[in-house]
């Protein structure tokens, strides 16, 4: 008898290869990296073998790059894509409220 955790195993990773292109390998990002990192990191994009992933900022990013060739390798195990690397993009500041008039004094005027 098999295990339940193989069949679930199967059954994901067969929804995740039947995924319209681009997207199995933004799916699967929470499980290649686990519940803990995906609650701080968003898959933004995939294209031309490389995921895009957005991080917090320059201390997660060089963590999570150490962490990359796991990743791909999870991740290739699931997908029908080759993924053949993972971008870590810091998030960009958060411009509004009090920080968003220093913002756009400091953007060029348009005429």
């Amino acid at each position: 008898m098999e295990h339940a955790s193989v069949g679930l195993e199967r059954i994901v990773a067969s929804s995740l290869r039947r995924a319209p292109s681009g997207e199995g390998p933004v799916l699967a990002w929470p499980l290649a990296c686990g519940q803990a990192v995906a609650a701080r990191t968003t898959a933004l994009e995939f294209a031309d073998g490389n995921l895009r992933v957005q991080v917090p900022d320059a201390g997660w990013r060089a963590e999570l790059q150490a962490l990359a060739p796991q990743y791909l390798a999870v991740i290739n195990r699931y997908v029908a894509e080759s993924v053949k690397k993972v971008e870590f993009v810091v998030k960009e500041k958060d411009f509004a409220g009090k920080g968003a008039r220093a913002f756009r004094q400091t953007l060029p005027l348009q005429k």
